[in-house]
């Protein structure tokens, strides 16, 4: 067999492979471009409970539907089962370990009614900007004003997805935690659902660029872990939480993020 008919198997591979990756970055953005006007419009219209139900189920189901979309291709593989046992069992702080970007959008798309905590910038982006002001996502630009609003929006029985990391895991099993869901946790008193999320791919860990192809099918597996009760102090039940985690996750399938990007971290985001 010649060397051209050897590697002519391989190139075909990587062509599907980078298809697969322009259909699914291409399908996100249009659900999420063909959203935004219609959420610019009824953000000023709705009252806000009405918006906020609203916003959320649409981002559930547009979510969704990505979700069911990337694996329908072939693209990526999942084994989200494991969030259907949290439905109906809100008010809960979700604390999911973070790999990748799509961490929020795997936890999102199998429960109703989730507030994020998200990064101020990515409150104003083009993508994602306006249909998180209608869902009532929460901006973590003022360390108060977002304990608060956590904490109103957890006491209306919803779930509030922190990401205790505050960004993606750049120092393996796990970045330093932050005290924000602590702080949360205490003032709303409300427990903390631990979530480990696995994966022995680099897609979009961080410091992956977006348009990179990985190896495909991306494998993503979803599990519960211990839920925490309110703390009555912050610190030492941010170092307890600290030692499950790494605990945990010290003998689960992690991918390596890619080095030069040790990422500033600030309060919990998406």
């Amino acid at each position: 067999m010649s060397e051209r008919s050897r590697t002519r198997p391989g190139l075909v591979r990587r062509l599907r492979e980078y298809v697969l990756l322009y259909l699914g970055l291409g399908y996100l953005g249009a659900i999420c471009l063909l959203w935004t006007p219609f959420a610019m419009v009824l953000h000023p219209l709705l009252p806000a409970r009405a918006g906020r139900r609203i916003g959320r189920f649409i981002i559930n189901q547009g979510f969704n539907s990505y979700i069911r979309f990337l694996t329908l291709i072939g693209a990526c593989r999942f084994d989200l089962s494991a969030l259907d046992k949290l439905r109906g069992q809100g008010p809960l702080i979700l604390a999911p370990n973070h790999p990748s970007l799509l961490d929020a959008v795997m936890v999102i798309s199998r429960l109703p009614d989730v507030a994020c905590i998200m990064k101020a910038g990515l409150m104003d982006n083009i993508f994602l900007g306006a249909g998180a002001r209608l869902a009532r996502y929460i901006r973590n630009d003022s360390p108060l004003r977002m304990v608060g609003s956590a904490t109103s929006d957890l006491s209306a029985g919803s779930f509030l997805l922190v990401f205790p990391e505050g960004t993606r895991t750049t120092r393996m099993p796990l970045n330093p935690l932050l005290s924000s869901v602590g702080l949360i946790a205490r003032r709303a008193k409300v427990p903390v659902q631990t979530i480990f999320i696995e994966t022995e791919s680099p897609y979009l860990c961080k410091g992956w660029p977006l348009f990179r192809k990985p190896e495909m099918p991306v494998t993503y597996r979803v599990r519960l872990g211990r839920r925490f009760d309110p703390p009555v102090s912050v610190q030492p039940f941010m170092a307890e939480l600290e030692r499950y985690f790494v605990a945990e996750l010290a003998g689960a399938v992690l991918p390596r993020p890619p080095r030069g990007d040790g990422g500033k971290m600030s309060s919990s985001t998406i």
